[in-house]
């Protein structure tokens, strides 16, 4: 029997005051299955983004409860959440957010150290090895390509060992070529570890490549599809 690591019941969130409000969540109930690559996709707007927001403890609910591997995220304080985000949610960002004068292993280290991790320097060396930045341990993020950014980025997330790992357009910076070879390295990692996955995307390719597809239109689960992705579909961002 495979073990559930994600639970909403429905989720709801309004973003904004008064007239600027925004009925982002509209009860949303969504179980997600450890080791799952889940891509959330739908049009702009459509409460895509604020949903993974939500998943990975940045955003909190007005109404409705979240569990995560049998963590009740909606009762924790602000303290608790950040330690246990700390320790259990891996996230990458399409814009990969580095501290610009620290170098890649520091980057590494640095979310290790704040979760009073041991020898976080060793498990940083080997998660930037891990990606292929064995190299690079101490270049800066500037003296490094967008791709290296993104692997400095993963390595960063995995670092902890989560069990959920979270990318917000993990490619959306990057060319082409260089997208696919972090998708690869995305999914190489996410198989290697049975960490479950979620991620945003407008691409149709890489949405294609998980295992299940979440669609999202105007702050509800519009459909819930473990299917293939059909060729040709547009998903848009």
């Amino acid at each position: 029997m495979r073990k559930t690591i994600i639970e909403l019941k429905g989720a709801d969130l309004t973003l904004g005051n008064a007239a600027a409000s925004v009925h982002v969540l509209k009860g949303i109930d969504l179980t997600i299955d450890q080791g799952d690559a889940v891509g959330i996709v739908g049009p702009s707007g459509s409460g895509k983004s604020t949903l993974l927001m939500v998943l990975a403890g940045l955003e909190r609910l007005d109404a409705g409860e979240i569990f995560i591997n049998g963590t009740a995220l909606h009762t924790l304080g602000e303290d608790a959440l950040a330690d246990f985000r700390g320790r259990n949610i891996g996230i990458v960002f399409q814009s990969f957010h580095l501290i610009a004068n620290m170098t890649a292993l520091e980057n590494v280290a640095v979310p290790l150290e704040l979760a009073n991790i041991r020898n976080p320097f060793d498990i940083a060396r080997e998660e930037l090895v891990a990606v292929g930045l064995g190299e690079r341990l101490n270049h800066y993020p500037g003296q490094l390509s967008g791709g290296e950014q993104q692997r400095v980025a993963i390595a960063r997330a995995l670092a902890p060992n989560p069990t959920v790992l979270i990318a917000d357009e993990p490619t959306g910076n990057l060319d082409g070529a260089t997208g696919r070879q972090i998708a690869d390295l995305l999914f190489a990692k996410q198989a290697e570890r049975q960490t479950t996955l979620i991620l945003v995307t407008h691409d149709p390719a890489l949405a294609a490549r998980c295992s299940r597809q979440v669609r999202v239109n105007s702050g509800r689960l519009e459909k819930d599809d473990a299917a293939p992705a059909i060729p040709g579909e547009t998903v848009l961002a």
